[in-house]
């Protein structure tokens, strides 16, 4: 898990950081730290966070590991299999 206050000092910083990490590949989720859920990265609700509350993942597996739950917008299906679970 990468917070996304840790890519940088700057706005600019960050950004510039996030775009590396994407185009390695290196990450491929967004979460909310207080709400513990993660989706895609071009999820509408994701994209209103504030960026001290974002963090990204590497994967599906690291963000379950974690305790995180789907999004219920950009992931219905897997929503849908976490809730019937709980």
């Amino acid at each position: 898990m990468i917070r996304h206050t840790d890519l940088g000092s700057s706005s600019f910083a960050q950004r510039r950081k996030l775009l590396d990490l994407l185009q390695q590949c290196l990450i491929t989720l967004g979460g909310n730290r207080p709400g513990k859920i993660y989706g895609r990265l071009d999820c509408r609700a994701g994209k209103r966070m504030k960026p001290e509350n974002r963090v990204f993942f590497w994967n599906e597996a690291e963000a379950l590991e974690l305790g995180y739950r789907p999004c219920a917008v950009c992931l219905p299906g897997a929503y849908k299999a976490w809730k019937s679970k709980t």
